[in-house]
Formats: C-alpha cells, sequence, structure tokens
C-alpha cells in the first residue's frame, strides 16, 4: 500500500522524544505504546478526548511521512485515509476514541501520534498525545536482518543482537524495540549518529554502528530484560517502518516461554 501525504515531512527526531508537549507549554497524555503483531491481525488505538466545548476535533497521524488517518470532529463528521478506508473502524467510548486498524499490512508499522485542535482565544491550537508505535510483522524479511533469533543467557550476562538493512535507500535512522513483556523502544540511532537510549537499559548498552549495520550490546542483564527484540529501520522515501518479521527472543533464565509465546 502507497502511502501518500501534502504535508511536510516532519522532524523524526521531535517525533520521538519521550513525551510530546503541546503549544504555549500545555501538554496532553505523554505515553508511549508499542504494539507487535502479524500481516492480517487487527490493532487497536486509543486516544483520549475530553469532550469539552473547546475541543475543536481529534487526529490520528502517522510521523513518517505524514498523512491524516482519521479525524473526527466535535459535532462527529469524520476523514478517514482513502487508502485505509475500508479497513479502519472507530468509535467513541466515554472520553476515549478506539479507532481500529483491521487486516494489518507490513506498510502500516509506523509510528501514530494522537492529536487533537482546541479553541483558544478565538485561535486553533493543536496539542499532541498519545504515541503507538505499530510494527507488523510479515512472514519473512525482506529489507531488514537480524541476528541472532534467541537467546538464553543468565542473569548479569551480556548479548549481542546485529541489525542490517539491505536497502539501497538512504538510511535515516535504526531502531530497537522490546515488543513483549514491558514494551518498550530501547535504542534510536538516527543516520548522524546521535542515539536516544531508553532509561532502563541506561549504562547498559552499548552500540556500534558501521554504514548500514548496527551491533547493540546488552549488559547486566535482568529477569525483566526477557522480550522479543525487533530491529526496525526509517529508510528515505520510504513512508513507514522496515521491521525485522521474526525479532530476537531473549528468554534470561529462570523465566518460563510460555508468557513469551502468547
Amino acid at each position: 500500500m502507497l502511502w501518500i501525504s501534502c504535508l511536510p515531512t516532519a522532524s523524526l527526531f521531535l517525533l520521538l522524544l519521550p513525551c510530546f508537549p503541546g503549544q504555549d507549554g500545555e501538554e496532553n497524555e505523554q505515553s508511549t505504546d508499542i504494539i507487535s503483531v502479524w500481516e492480517g491481525d487487527s490493532i487497536s488505538i486509543t486516544c483520549s478526548m475530553k469532550d469539552s466545548e473547546n475541543e475543536a476535533g481529534m487526529y490520528l497521524t502517522t510521523s513518517i511521512q505524514p498523512v491524516n488517518v482519521l479525524y473526527i470532529s466535535q459535532n462527529n463528521t469524520s476523514y478517514i485515509f482513502p487508502a485505509l478506508a475500508k479497513r479502519v473502524k472507530y468509535s467513541k467510548e466515554g472520553r476515549n476514541l478506539r479507532i481500529t486498524l483491521n487486516n494489518v499490512q507490513e506498510s502500516d508499522s509506523n509510528i501514530y501520534r494522537c492529536s487533537k485542535y482546541v479553541k483558544n482565544k478565538g485561535h486553533h491550537k493543536k496539542l499532541f498525545g498519545k504515541t503507538t508505535i505499530v510494527v507488523v510483522k510479515g512472514k519473512t524479511s525482506r529489507v531488514v536482518e537480524q541476528s541472532p533469533l534467541y537467546v538464553n543467557p543468565q542473569q548479569g550476562q551480556s548479548v549481542n543482537i546485529t541489525c542490517a538493512l539491505k536497502s539501497f535507500h538512504e538510511d535515516e535512522g535504526i531502531f530497537l524495540l522490546k515488543t513483549h513483556m514491558q514494551p518498550e523502544r530501547v535504542l534510536h540511532v538516527s543516520s548522524q549518529n546521535t542515539s536516544t537510549i531508553s532509561p532502563a537499559f541506561s549504562n547498559r548498552l552499548e552500540y556500534s554502528k558501521q554504514e548500514k549495520k548496527i551491533v547493540i550490546t546488552l549488559h547486566s542483564l535482568q529477569k525483566n530484560d526477557s522480550g522479543i527484540y525487533v530491529c526496525a529501520g526509517v529508510v528515505k522515501n520510504f513512508s513507514f517502518l522496515l521491521v525485522n518479521g521474526s525479532g530476537t527472543m531473549m528468554l534470561i533464565k529462570g523465566l518460563s516461554e510460555s508468557n513469551l509465546m502468547q
């Protein structure tokens, strides 16, 4: 599926900050979710709505070559991105707007953000809300290679995870995402080699990057580090995240594997 946008490309670095302050210093919901599913599954994203007279409407947008996926106005008129019209459903549940995307495809992998417009002193102001990173895994990985598939270290040991992009396009960043058991964004490395590391791995992560390949070392592993780690790439002129189909399953000895297989 081709995503087309007439909006200017937003700065990926600004969109991936841990929290998203609204304009004029106001803040909305600041959480970040990570959803990992297989092709053909469905996902749901929930945006918070205050349902006040000052709220003009709610948007769900993508952050990589941005498009408006969905817009709901205060009087319940709506717009759905035409390429997704047959797969997007929404419903209001109290003060929340629940958006469901059915039959997901690899090209739906993206960074989605809730935002709302509110009226303030005769002007409209945009407030940013929750961010959701969606990883849709295909049966095969054509662009992103990752190794190993499985590691079973003991507590206190270290492991290496290698991410490599096979695309001929210029990369704009590589992520390592933990997608099961306390999902989080572990690492983001930009094409300029600037990095953002999760606080959970502060002082426990190091990496080396050479062209389109990055080797990430996680040190002093703990039981709650168990999970599935997925490499994802942002590539120039692509409008979605390129992800590895299988990821790396890491099970710290002492935990049951059954929790990871759910």
